[in-house]
């Protein structure tokens, strides 16, 4: 037999060495090789899972880009986002009147309008203001938008109004950016309480509006974070310059005070970083009474505690079993505001005195159960906006306290109130036709005559019966010429004459087959531009109905080169 296999009664074999030894290495061994292997696995899925978290991330960054970048025109760039109406085209400053900015038919305003025209005038040193805005010692406290638009339009009017439209939506890639670290974003819990925050209610309302809440909420996140890492000086500075952009967000200065205890030292520096947070705005509220008079302190915004709250609830259950083509619209905001009702509970059942962030939270569900009837009114209401801090404060501190994801996904109900909010892009009744070319970029509106504009997938046309309009307009704004291209068919073939500056530019026959043709046209000093289609031929009936339109030439297109 082996001597090697072979063992001694008493567990050792021929050499003396203890058999167990060898199985002991030999299991040491296999453990070793096993956590080798099983460390090598759990590297691969900590990587494959980061990956994941990263391709989620940029899908959600893509998806924003999208849903911004359609509102995005060749003529009026985002000015889409101010929501400047007729009235306030008419009364605004001339600055409004003489760029290309989309105005909404009918009275269809909100406070980006405002902010816009005041970003032409940052000093406010423009008499135009006050017949403008109506009321600018109210208008004019958040300024930072105003003045970081004007100072990103190096003050070229032609460029101020599309810089300040389009703020926000630089303002949201930062944030994106800052809140991935802040949370910080490690597993599908913290992804979704990201997610959550930036396509809030609160995010995408204030960018569809251009409103100045979420540069507000985003300094207060910087600044909070800058707090954590002992960065308390610079934590201040972004406090006190959020002041500027949103006044209601100087609350979470509660964040950024120092554990204290008992210490007389300790709340001095509390009080006078409070202070020093608080001055820039009222240097600036100082410097407004100053130029335009005081301001109405805007107390209405507040009632006694949860009465506006428990209203908003009244509210949103009756429009919910209101009529059914406002169903959609009642049940985002209804969601929206059982998403700041939880974020407010979750926050008040898990007490942290010593976390900056719950108290930045808590602060919030303060000022929610103050909040009066005129912010909480509407789809879904100033409150998701006004409450961005509280709803940043919930996602950080449910990521770090391992929130259940019931907390999380409810958190994260107003989601469906921010998509909303960049759904539908409007489109003006009468423009037909809009691009850039080579000397700037270009609008045409159908005048009167037409039987208005059909619109099919990216194919856009209009109807007449003999004679027709349409006006142009370009930026920039000078005298030139132009070569603009029609595209044009006929119900039937017809003679068609093109006149412009009283003059004929073009006469031809039409088929009923689409055709290009081109024609010089003058353009005034006021980059404008008409043109009339005349034809003698009687219109054909599109059909055999009594109300049927008599057609005569239609336009499918026009380009400027």
């Amino acid at each position: 037999m082996n001597r090697h296999l072979t063992q001694s009664p008493a567990g050792k074999d021929d050499d003396g060495r203890n058999a167990n030894d060898h199985r002991r290495f030999a299991i040491g061994a296999r453990r070793n090789l096993t956590r080798g292997h099983n460390s090598g696995m759990s590297e691969r899925a900590h990587g494959l899972r980061r990956g994941g978290l990263w391709a989620a991330g940029l899908a959600a960054v893509v998806a924003f880009a999208v849903l911004a970048g359609r509102f995005w025109h060749p003529y009026y760039g985002f000015t889409r986002f101010i929501q400047l109406d007729e009235a306030d085209a008419r009364s605004g400053l001339h600055e409004i009147r003489d760029h290309p900015v989309y105005v909404y038919d009918g009275f269809n305003g909100y406070d980006g309008a405002a902010y816009a025209q005041i970003a032409f005038h940052p000093l406010l040193d423009s008499p135009e203001l006050a017949p403008a805005l109506g009321n600018v010692p109210y208008r004019a406290r958040r300024i930072l938008g105003s003045a970081l638009a004007w100072l990103l339009a190096a003050g070229d009017p032609a460029r101020i109004a599309g810089t300040y439209a389009a703020l926000n939506v630089g303002v949201w890639f930062v944030l994106a950016a800052l809140l991935w670290r802040v949370l910080p974003v490690t597993d599908a819990r913290s992804w979704c309480a990201w997610a959550g925050l930036m396509f809030s209610a609160g995010t995408l309302h204030s960018v569809r509006l251009a409103l100045t809440d979420l540069l507000a909420a985003t300094l207060v996140v910087a600044a909070i974070w800058f707090g954590e890492r002992g960065r308390w000086r610079g934590g201040v500075s972004l406090l006190a310059t959020a002041g500027l952009a949103r006044e209601t967000a100087l609350a979470a200065v509660v964040g950024l005070w120092r554990d204290s205890g008992k210490a007389r030292r300790g709340w001095a520096a509390n009080v006078a970083g409070t202070v020093v947070v608080c001055l820039p705005l009222f240097a600036w509220v100082a410097y407004v009474r100053w130029k335009a008079g005081p301001a109405a302190q805007g107390f209405g915004n507040f009632t006694w505690p949860i009465f506006g709250w428990v209203e908003k609830w009244v509210e949103a259950a009756h429009e919910m079993a209101g009529p059914a083509e406002f169903r959609w619209l009642a049940s985002t905001t209804f969601l929206a505001l059982v998403g700041l009702t939880v974020q407010a509970t979750y926050l008040l059942r898990r007490r942290a005195g010593g976390d900056p962030w719950w108290r930045v939270g808590i602060a919030g569900v303060g000022m929610m159960a103050l909040l009066g009837t005129s912010v909480w009114e509407g789809h879904p209401g100033a409150a998701t906006r006004v409450l961005l801090p509280m709803s940043a404060a919930f996602a950080v501190f449910a990521v770090r306290t391992r929130a259940g994801w019931g907390w999380v996904l409810g958190g994260g109900l107003t989601v469906f109130s921010g998509v909303l909010a960049l759904w539908h892009v409007p489109q003006s009744p009468r423009e037909i036709a809009a691009g850039r070319f080579t000397a700037g970029a270009y609008v045409v509106r159908i005048e009167q005559g037409w039987y208005g504009v059909e619109r099919v997938a990216n194919h856009t046309w209009a109807w007449a019966a003999q004679r027709a309009q349409v006006s142009g307009e370009l930026a920039p704004r000078q005298a030139q010429q132009v070569e603009v291209r029609l595209k044009l068919r006929a119900a039937a073939p017809r003679e068609l004459e093109i006149r412009g500056d009283d003059r004929t530019l073009w006469r031809g026959r039409v088929g009923e087959q689409i055709e290009t043709i081109a024609v010089p046209v003058p353009v005034d000093a006021r980059g404008r531009f008409r043109l009339e289609f005349r034809t003698d031929a009687a219109p054909v009936r599109e059909n055999a109905n009594a109300d049927a339109r008599g057609l005569g030439f239609a336009l499918y297109g026009v380009a400027l080169r």
